[in-house]
């Protein structure tokens, strides 16, 4: 079989040309589109703005053939105080084309008037009485106060309340109401919460007010129980019970300590500051001698070696303060407390004993607290009680920490101010030199005149100053 020649055509010059015009086009064009830069958006070319809001355009990215970013912000300036709408261009020129992007930024009120309900989205009313409006207020972006827009609809369970902007944003808030008696009765109490007695006094039940809020007074229901002993030195508790119409049940309790009694004739000497070496150790020293009991209520201050003598020696030791700054510690409960355990563990860690006598700095009646904090002294007043702790005050002011500042004029103060138809219970304080030097003096004169002295311990009926914060 004969194979056929296959005939080569001649190309004439024209397609030549054509051929060559269309590669070199082709290649053109590759070359355009490898390095025309690339177009990121970093938002969205239609942005809605609330108006009054901080606004920031994000700009597009411009990435180039070698990996560089450019970003490219828009010259226009966007007043979002004004409710408008902008037309924005970013520009981008490279060494060949200059290229034009749109935007549109739309400044407009999006935001929602805010209504605020007094009290709660679910409320509760007595079933024998009418719900009662509690209140609301509605604030928007733009319009400012707008309560006076607020719709309100009733329904059986529920209320709604709904308001409509000037630029027609909707808010609607709902609360529901419930007929039923959820609170529970106040309990009152005729006197003190916290009460002493002498031991073998009787206790004078003074009884509490019961009010409800959908039943009235429920004095008449309370009931009344308590464990009180006061043959026996002990803390006791009176319980009051009571429950409403709804079997909403309320108890408090009045606690009741049972102490011995101060006795007349007797002379209480306690000591406040302390230890201080040159003054605390010879105080010590006549006591000692003079065979007398006393009372320290001590601080962060002197030698270890006193804390321990002063208990050795078998006078009662009680907390007074670390710090004895007013305005650290009576700024808040917890600095007091903070302050008072600093001084009940460094007198446990050196002699083992866990006090709970305390002397309040200033004493219970204080003023200056309220300087820091009003209130505050009744707050520590209870607080103090229930967590064990017994507070002291005074009956009689030496005065060396004020007058009183010489032996003489020390001596008389002290010795003016006894009766034998009382307890005397002295304030005195064992950082002074003139008290070291006139408490010799004073002990004499107390055992000559018939006073016996006692020491103060956490079964001994406290002496209380009329709280004034």
């Amino acid at each position: 079989m004969k194979s056929k020649k296959i005939k080569k055509r001649r190309v004439s010059k024209s397609e030549y040309f054509i051929n060559i015009s269309v590669t070199l086009v082709l290649v053109l064009f590759g070359v355009f589109f490898l390095f025309v830069p690339k177009v990121s958006l970093n938002a969205p070319l239609k942005e809605i703005v609330n108006i009054n809001s901080h606004y920031t355009d994000k700009g597009i990215t411009i990435s180039d053939l070698l990996g560089n970013k450019t970003i490219v912000k828009p010259l226009d300036d966007i007043n979002t105080k004004k409710d408008r709408e902008y037309n924005i261009n970013y520009t981008y020129k490279d060494n060949i084309f200059t290229y034009h992007i749109p935007k549109e930024v739309v400044v407009k009120d999006i935001e929602k008037p805010k209504i605020k309900l007094n009290g709660n989205k679910r409320e509760y009313y007595c079933p024998n009485g009418e719900y009662k409006e509690l209140g609301y207020t509605a604030y928007d972006n733009v319009d400012k106060d707008i309560t006076d827009k607020v719709k309100v609809e009733r329904l059986k369970d529920k209320i709604i309340y709904r308001v409509i902007d000037s630029s027609g944003n909707k808010s609607e808030v709902v609360r529901k109401i419930i007929a039923k008696d959820v609170e529970k009765p106040i309990i009152t109490l005729n006197g003190d919460s916290s009460t002493f007695l002498n031991l073998n006094e009787n206790y004078q039940e003074e009884g509490a007010v019961i009010t409800d809020n959908c039943d009235g007074d429920l004095s008449s229901k309370v009931e009344i129980t308590n464990n009180i002993d006061t043959t026996k030195v002990g803390d006791y508790r009176v319980i009051y019970k009571v429950k409403d119409n709804s079997n909403n049940k309320s108890k408090l309790i009045r606690n009741v300590r049972v102490r011995e009694s101060l006795l007349p004739n007797t002379i209480y000497l306690t000591f406040d500051d302390g230890p201080r070496d040159g003054t605390t150790d010879v105080i010590l020293d006549i006591l000692k001698e003079k065979g007398v009991k006393a009372t320290f209520f001590v601080t962060m201050n002197g030698s270890d070696s006193l804390i321990k003598r002063i208990v050795d020696e078998g006078h009662s030791i009680g907390i007074h303060t670390a710090s004895h700054r007013y305005d650290l510690i009576y700024a808040s409960v917890d600095n007091y407390f903070n302050d008072l355990e600093q001084v009940r563990d460094r007198i446990y860690n050196i002699t083992g004993v866990d006090t709970k006598l305390i002397r309040f700095p200033g004493g219970s009646s204080n003023t200056i607290s309220k300087k820091y904090k009003e209130g505050i002294m009744t707050t520590l007043v209870n607080d103090t009680l229930n967590k064990g702790y017994q507070y002291y005050d005074w009956n009689i002011d030496s005065g060396d920490a004020s007058f009183a500042t010489n032996p003489t004029k020390l001596y008389n103060s002290v010795i003016n101010s006894l009766s034998h138809d009382k307890y005397n219970v002295i304030l005195m304080h064992d950082t002074k030199t003139y008290t070291r030097d006139a408490l010799s003096k004073i002990i004499d004169y107390c055992l000559s005149n018939g006073y016996s002295f006692e020491s103060i311990n956490i079964n001994t009926m406290p002496v209380r100053q009329r709280l004034n914060n």
